[in-house]
């Protein structure tokens, strides 16, 4: 989720999930210019210095995975990526990998814990279909940057273990903090464990039901920022998503792009 705040139903899954009373709101992006780890999708005011080392960590096939965050297409310069989070919901997940699959596209979606394990058949289906996988915590606290390294640990190690087993061994290949909430920290501690620290470009604002025309017009105005597109499949209704990605993805062909993964 990006940039968002005072919502209930994660406040609700936060305090069955770690234990305390409420998820502090996030109310603005934070994008800075000075470098790969500062751009849209890191929240760059509040870093902390790191104790984990810099080494980067290493994937399936053995090759090194880089602690910085990402935001480019494998599908190169006219490529897109469409990254879909807060999910897996019984309700809207079904409906976006049906857009998604009625449009040949395979997306990247960042999953939350204990969602991934509430619902192992919907993380099994959009493994099947042919899409990523990306640990988005365990209850999307979007002040965990600002927590101890044993907390943003536990977030991050505990739902990519449930994201793992929830989709029957496949692991995420990427790690997104919730509200671009990224620290040192946490962005080496993911590299390590194989999952590239993921932001965004493009923020489609569809988490604040602005409408169908008003999630279109703001991917179509800021397109130009980059290639990683972000949307929701949870978190409340999702039906202007569902709305817009339908009309989205036929005019991103209609003017040449391409539909890729973030590069590992």
């Amino acid at each position: 989720m990006a940039r968002r705040g005072g919502r209930g139903w994660y406040g609700r899954v936060l305090a069955a999930a770690v234990g305390v009373t409420a998820v502090a709101t996030a109310t603005s992006m934070w994008t800075a210019q000075a470098g790969p780890a500062d751009e849209p999708g890191a929240r760059t005011d509040v870093l902390v210095r790191p104790s984990a080392p810099n080494a980067p960590g290493r994937g399936a096939a053995g090759a090194p995975v880089s602690a910085d965050i990402v935001h480019a297409s494998d599908r190169g310069t006219h490529g897109v990526n469409i990254t879909i989070d807060d999910g897996p919901d019984p309700v809207w997940t079904p409906q976006v990998l049906k857009v998604l699959r009625d449009n040949g596209v395979k997306a990247t979606f960042c999953m939350v814990g204990t969602q991934a394990e509430a619902h192992p058949d919907l993380v099994k289906a959009v493994v099947a279909a042919g899409h990523r996988l990306c640990d988005h915590t365990v209850s999307h606290d979007t002040t965990m940057n600002t927590k101890s390294e044993a907390y943003q640990s536990q977030q991050i190690l505990d739902a990519e273990r449930s994201i793992t087993k929830a989709s029957g061994g496949v692991r995420p290949q990427y790690y997104r903090a919730p509200g671009g909430a990224f620290t040192p920290y946490s962005r080496h501690l993911a590299a390590s464990h194989g999952m590239r620290p993921l932001g965004w470009n493009v923020d489609s604002k569809d988490f604040e039901r602005p409408g169908t025309a008003a999630i279109m017009a703001t991917v179509k105005s800021e397109i130009h920022n980059g290639p990683t597109l972000l949307f929701h499949d949870a978190g409340g209704d999702r039906s202007q998503t569902v709305a817009a990605l339908r009309q989205l993805l036929p005019w991103l062909k209609q003017q040449g792009y391409s539909f890729g993964y973030p590069v590992r």
